[in-house]
């Protein structure tokens, strides 16, 4: 696919193929590299939390929920460190070559993140009475995401939901 461009599921459900270079949503507060280092460092840190988690017999539940954010992060880690050396770089008018002869467009833990999955839910224009928004459109669920920041989100849902109380003796082994 090149980029930005569409593949209409249903009327709202798109697969629509974006570069994230950043965070959640695209936010860029710090650097790649150091964003790279930190997901890799956490990842670390949540394959030790899991051991704890199965040596001291907490619920599967909690265990799974772990392993959900873990899988996400391994996920986008992947993207990161391998995507911006294999993939030239991806425009809106051609596709991006796997393995270029002339190298990927980035260098290790520089790539950028694959987002595709695009839920339009419903889209609107605010009236233009409405002082701060008045003539500007607006849709919900405008963001697009990756399989692992969804596994992240549910991952991070699941445990504020169904185990907060776990989570905080989690931390008294």
């Amino acid at each position: 696919m090149m980029l930005y461009e569409d593949i209409t599921v249903t009327n709202w459900f798109l697969i629509r193929f974006v570069e994230n270079n950043g965070m959640a949503m695209g936010i860029e507060v710090i650097g790649k590299l150091f964003l790279s280092i930190f997901r890799i460092a956490a990842s670390l840190w949540i394959v030790y939390y899991l051991y704890q988690l199965v040596k001291n017999d907490f619920s599967l539940g909690y265990i799974l929920a772990v392993s959900m954010i873990f899988a996400g992060a391994i996920g986008n880690i992947i993207d990161s460190i391998f995507y911006g050396v294999i993939f030239s770089e991806s425009t809106p008018y051609s596709v991006a070559a796997l393995f270029p002869p002339e190298g990927g467009y980035g260098t290790w833990l520089h790539g950028k993140v694959v987002d595709m999955f695009f839920f339009p839910l419903f889209e609107f224009i605010w009236p233009s009475w409405i002082p701060w928004a008045g003539g500007t459109e607006f849709v919900f669920f405008r963001y697009i995401f990756n399989l692992a920041d969804a596994f992240i989100s549910v991952g991070i849902f699941v445990v504020a939901l169904f185990y907060r109380n776990t989570f905080s003796k989690s931390f008294k082994f």
